[in-house]
């Protein structure tokens, strides 16, 4: 039973100068999301030296961050000038289905990730018979599948529960775990299941990404010819990616005392920061994009001049 059609985000600010500070930034951030993984997205389906399951699984990951920005910072970015910060009982249970989706989707994908590094570090002789075409295309199909029951399994339940009364959610996007809290019903147990469901899904990927960073580092160190330092240097920037991405939803499923007033800002990094910093990763350190690139101006220059 709904009784109420909408909710009232407050947002991340009250005062006018850092609402539009917030703007412009926020602005130019999505905009640097949107161009950076859609140039990654293309350049790994046109060049075709970039055909390996890594590139892959990160072509994967660029659409996935595209969808998570999308979800969230369009809104949050016409909301900061807006007195009135509203947003439907409806839209809002599709926004909350589309982040916890996407955000299993690249949990998963991150995972296979770290395995694809994993298998081409400490088993390169195997590395093309274990990440084969279907094992990849696996991977990407078992990613959307337990981001949709992982979405699933907790708005079953929580669609059904009694809305009466109050509506004010603070933070500018809505989920499962605040819109709980406004049901009018005891909701402590369905509070733990989702905790229980997210928590578990943000902790277990943290550790699995964790170990095979540590086991790559092992064997790197282990090989008389690897070189420490540089493999370090690289796992570092995908280990800040990984720390920024799962620490808001610790914060959030996990950790015991309540901080709703600083994880709505820690979530920032999840929509706004994570999304743009994939692709600086994944291009700027990375030689393969780097070349591609490269060839993709000359292909553009023998176009125009050839």
């Amino acid at each position: 039973m709904t009784l109420i059609s909408e909710f009232v985000l407050l947002g991340l600010s009250t005062s006018w100068e850092t609402k539009v500070f917030l703007t412009v930034t926020f602005s130019l951030l999505y905009l640097g999301i949107i161009l950076g993984n859609l140039f990654i997205l293309f350049l790994v389906i046109l060049d075709a030296h970039l055909h390996s399951p890594m590139y892959f699984l990160l072509a994967n990951l660029s659409l996935i961050d595209l969808g998570v920005a999308s979800t969230t910072v369009p809104k949050m970015i016409t909301d900061l000038l807006n007195e009135y910060k509203i947003i439907s009982f409806q839209g809002c249970m599709t926004q909350i289905c589309f982040i916890h989706i996407l955000g299993g989707v690249e949990m998963v994908l991150l995972i296979a990730m770290a395995f694809d590094r994993y298998t081409a570090i400490c088993k390169p002789l195997r590395y093309m018979n274990i990440m084969n075409p279907k094992i990849c295309v696996s991977f990407v199909v078992t990613a959307w599948v337990t981001g949709v029951i992982h979405a699933m399994s907790q708005f079953s339940f929580v669609i059904n529960l009694p809305f009466c009364g109050p509506k004010k959610i603070d933070s500018f996007f809505g989920d499962f775990s605040r819109i709980i809290k406004l049901a009018c019903t005891d909701g402590y147990k369905f509070e733990f299941i989702i905790a229980a469901n997210s928590g578990f899904m943000s902790m277990g990927t943290f550790f699995l990404l964790i170990l095979s960073y540590a086991f790559i580092l092992v064997t790197v160190w282990k090989s008389s010819s690897g070189n420490l330092s540089k493999a370090f240097v690289t796992l570092s920037a995908h280990i800040t990616v990984v720390v920024l991405f799962i620490t808001p939803c610790v914060f959030l499923y996990v950790w015991p005392f309540p901080t709703s007033s600083l994880d709505k800002y820690l979530f920032i990094f999840d929509f706004a920061i994570t999304p743009i910093l994939n692709p600086a990763i994944y291009t700027l350190r990375n030689k393969d994009m780097k070349i591609a690139i490269k060839r993709l101006n000359k292909r553009q220059y023998c176009v125009r001049f050839c």
